[in-house]
């Protein structure tokens, strides 16, 4: 990003990438003193204390300098680029930790560039939840079982957690993913939005051009890689096939609710684009008419 189009991202985004740069920076030179400086009493202490002292000092300087919003969307992007670096520190291990370290580097970008994205395309819908951090209690609960499950396999298996080469396939995918999905929300802009719109804006248009003319829903399809990358890289077995199983459920149903929506906002033109374009998901038809009708018209939204 240059600085003119730097200039031209909403205060909001600004702040976001300034402390994020800001906390990545700080944090990297702390984690990384030791491997640059050899390890004594003194760095051992700057390395694994000194992060976390620097983020409450950061928190502090932070609230009193900003308010409100301001503050929010600085302290999550401040949070975001200590887990960043956090990540980066334990990618350079020779055990699991290093699966580990790519995985909280996956996580940290994916929630800030949704922010980001959105601040980008749609910065009129911009709002603490584009982070998305907050996203369901469903979510949390599948993050913490990932986390869990790492930390049981790794104790008792940690042979398990050095497959490196296919925690590298599962970084592969969620790139990918990643790639994909915010692909989609530059190519949509303002039609695109985090929660199924059931009231049609009078500038909402129907986007089928760019990566919309590959897949109906190149936004999802990249989720759901990036979902099940997520867990290639942590290498868990066991919520590999949960989570393929739990987003595939989930955006069977999202789909299905959101193009009532769209059929009801776009009639035969959208009908028309369901014959000429599949959703992208696997063995996910979505709302087509005449065929399932039999699901309920029930509201999905993140």
């Amino acid at each position: 990003m240059d600085l003119l189009t730097f200039r031209k991202v909403c205060p909001a985004g600004r702040q976001a990438m300034g402390c994020f740069l800001i906390s990545l920076l700080t944090f990297s030179v702390s984690l990384f003193s030791g491997t640059s400086l050899g390890y004594t009493s003194e760095l051992w202490a700057l390395t694994y204390w000194g992060p976390a002292l620097y983020f409450c000092l950061f928190n502090f300087i932070l609230r009193y300098c900003y308010k409100g919003f301001t503050y929010e969307v600085s302290v999550r992007s401040a949070f975001l680029g200590a887990v960043f670096a956090t990540g980066m520190y334990l990618a350079t291990f020779e055990n699991g930790y290093s699966v580990f370290g790519l995985y909280m580097m996956i996580l940290s970008m994916f929630h800030f560039s949704e922010f980001m994205a959105v601040a980008l395309t749609n910065p009129r819908t911009l709002t603490i939840d584009s982070f998305i951090l907050n996203h369901s209690l469903q979510y949390g609960l599948a993050a913490v079982a990932s986390w869990t499950e790492w930390a049981i396999e790794f104790y008792f298996f940690p042979d398990l957690k050095t497959h490196f080469w296919l925690s590298c396939v599962g970084v592969a995918m969620c790139i990918g993913g990643e790639i994909l999905r915010k692909s989609a929300m530059f190519t949509a802009k303002t039609n695109f939005n985090h929660t199924v719109q059931f009231v049609k804006r009078p500038d909402h248009e129907l986007v089928t051009h760019g990566v919309y003319a590959l897949c109906r829903h190149p936004s999802y399809v990249g989720w759901f890689y990036w979902s099940v990358g997520t867990q290639i890289t942590l290498l868990n077995p066991v919520c590999l096939v949960v989570y393929a199983l739990a987003s595939w459920t989930f955006f069977r149903e999202r789909v299905y609710a959101e193009e009532l929506t769209l059929l009801s906002f776009f009639g035969e033109k959208y009908a028309a684009y369901q014959r000429a374009v599949g959703t992208g998901l696997p063995a996910i038809r979505g709302c087509v008419p005449g065929v399932n009708q039999d699901l309920k018209d029930d509201h999905w939204s993140y």
